[in-house]
């Protein structure tokens, strides 16, 4: 326990140095969210308004004032008032985490599932065919950018056969009276090709590093003694083998989160899909400053929470490991 609690207390040393590092790199970036706002419909562009609207921000407040003020309120989970979106930041954000989560979550689901599956099949009869179709798969997936192979998807199953929708997370047209299971059909349509899109570069790798794992475990000595001892294949892949195997599997599984939630934020423009990545993209067009912060922030947060699971998760796998040593 003692050791969990001082990963605990890392982590949010870390998470307030990342809430400082992104305060510092948008207070060191050209412009602001004035200049988005003066010359507009909030401002005539003369230098008096801009001075008035930075006051009434607290713009005008020396760097180190500005700072200590922001980790405050973000500690207390104030993110501050969008001027762009008339509302206060944590109503803009609210909304969008679970359409992120739930995109993030189905394509690592696929990716591990599926990747780890292949990657087991093809550790089992290395010289073969379907073993080297999986080098070829992988190098094919790690080349393909999350965008382009959107853009990809988009054009093959939703322009040129129709099959699938490609924009946003629901149909528009659906029924206000629609029941809880035609919606959430509804919306899994609209998941696969963001899912598949987001997906598929992880899913190469998972496989290909399960199928390395698998080929090491399987040349180990308690292999070939359970195999003596006449328990059947399945139970010595799945039991014995691959528990072991997916230690690697797990290590990238929290490195690469962080990853996976940057490729949503492309993956959630392709396709329109309503998340803190759009969100974030339009925050970026129009400099609105406390919205991407606080993007930042909880993306940030999030990436080191799921860095300390995985850590939490060694001792589950394998008891061999403390976390102390993790």
């Amino acid at each position: 326990m003692k050791a969990i609690a001082v990963k605990i207390f890392e982590s949010f040393l870390l998470i307030l140095a990342v809430i400082v590092f992104n305060f510092v790199l948008i207070y060191l970036a050209p412009g602001d969210v004035v200049d988005a706002l003066s010359g507009g419909a909030f401002g005539d562009g003369r230098e008096e308004i801009n001075q008035l609207i930075r006051e009434q921000m607290g713009l005008d407040q020396p760097f180190h004032v500005q700072l200590i003020t922001y980790i405050g309120n973000v500690l207390t989970g104030d993110f501050g008032f969008s001027p762009i979106g008339n509302r206060p930041v944590i109503e803009m954000i609210a909304p969008r985490i679970f359409p992120t989560l739930l995109l993030a979550l189905c394509a690592l689901a696929f990716a591990v599932i599926i990747g780890v599956t292949i990657g087991s099949i093809a550790a089992r009869r290395p010289t073969s065919f379907f073993s080297g179709g999986l080098t070829v798969f992988a190098l094919i997936g790690f080349a393909m950018p999350v965008f382009w192979t959107g853009i990809l998807l988009v054009l093959v199953f939703g322009v040129w056969l129709d099959w699938l929708p490609v924009s946003g997370m629901n149909n528009l047209r659906l029924s206000s009276s629609a029941g809880f299971v035609e919606r959430a059909l509804d919306t899994a349509r609209h998941l696969v090709l963001p899912t598949i899109s987001l997906g598929v570069i992880f899913l190469a790798s998972y496989a290909r590093l399960s199928r390395a794992s698998m080929l090491e475990v399987l040349q180990s000595d308690y292999i070939r003694t359970a195999r003596a001892k006449g328990l059947s294949e399945g139970p010595v892949m799945i039991k014995h083998a691959l528990r072991n195997a997916v230690i690697p599997i797990i290590t990238v599984l929290g490195m690469e989160f962080g990853v996976l939630l940057s490729g949503a934020i492309l993956v959630e423009t392709v396709f329109n899909w309503p998340g803190l990545g759009r969100l974030a993209f339009e925050a970026v067009l129009t400099r609105d400053t406390n919205v991407l912060l606080a993007i930042l922030t909880m993306v940030s947060a999030t990436v080191i929470l799921a860095n300390l699971v995985t850590d939490i998760a060694y001792r589950l796998v394998d008891p061999r490991i403390r976390i102390g040593d993790v």
